[in-house]
């Protein structure tokens, strides 16, 4: 939803996700309701030469039941196998549209819409140092569609391994901290939505580019969530991605080996169920 999380996506949609609401407690309310609000300097695309400022601010829906839940992991998931040290479920993910006039290498050419993607995921707990501390393999498949909201279409495949230390309280100081290294693979009709240029819209400083499966680029992602109340979080994130070697890395929209982004916000859960459960 990752990413998952993967073009311009005002990557605040997959900030929002990585941030848990509720305590840190084994109990927690089976429901939460709340607002996320935050700002984003973020690339445009993978690779591209610029960034830009973005800002949302969201109603955030928190469910942890047995097998279908809205948290952490995905904007709407089923688990369908669940243990201390594995998970598998299916969930969905998106993120937002981004506008090709605003970006130098695009300018003139469609505008990349609304992505939404479906898939399966694994994640194994690897290693446990403390009480507070883990290392995750996570393994998610997904199908990638984009809409304008007038169509659906299918954009084609994504796989984005990931291996990450979580630490849920960091310093003994209350704050949740995720680092994860993850690598994507994207099918062709994916790097195309993001590379490709076709003949009506080549120009003087943009040639022909058909783009082709593979290798899109490796993302290394920090996290971290501070509670400023029982109600009231902060939430900052730091992504540095390299795409040298990318698969396509000749196309004339792919401007930047190594690009970075960063976010913050804050999210606040002004309704809690009574009803908790263990977690």
């Amino acid at each position: 939803m990752a990413h998952t999380t993967i073009c311009k996506s005002l990557a605040l949609a997959a900030i929002l996700i990585l941030a848990p609401l509720g305590a840190m407690a084994e109990e927690k309310p089976l429901f939460e309701l709340g607002l996320a609000a935050g700002v984003g300097y973020l690339p445009d695309y993978p690779a591209a030469g610029q960034n830009h400022f973005n800002g949302i601010a969201l109603p955030f829906p928190i469910y942890r039941g047995d097998f279908f839940r809205s948290d952490s992991k995905g904007l709407l998931r089923g688990r369908f196998i669940h243990s201390r040290d594995f998970e598998l479920d299916v969930s969905l993910s998106g993120s937002l549209d981004a506008d090709s006039d605003d970006n130098d290498a695009r300018r003139g050419m469609p505008d990349l819409d609304h992505l939404a993607a479906f898939g399966p995921r694994i994640q194994w707990t690897i290693a446990r140092a403390t009480k507070w501390a883990k290392i995750d393999l996570e393994l998610p498949l997904r199908a990638v569609f984009s809409t304008d909201f007038s169509s659906l279409e299918h954009r084609g495949y994504l796989a984005e391994p990931q291996i990450a230390y979580q630490h849920k309280n960091f310093l003994q100081s209350g704050i949740k901290l995720k680092l994860g290294l993850s690598a994507t693979y994207a099918s062709e009709d994916l790097q195309d939505f993001f590379y490709q240029v076709d003949a009506p819209f080549v120009t003087a400083t943009r040639a022909l580019f058909d783009a082709e499966a593979g290798y899109l680029g490796s993302r290394l992602r920090l996290s971290l969530l501070y509670p400023l109340g029982k109600h009231l979080r902060l939430f900052l994130i730091g992504d540095a991605d390299s795409h040298h070697g990318a698969a396509n890395e000749n196309s004339p929209l792919f401007r930047e080996d190594l690009t970075y982004g960063a976010g913050l916000g804050l999210i606040w859960s002004f309704y809690q169920s009574e009803r908790t459960v263990n977690e």
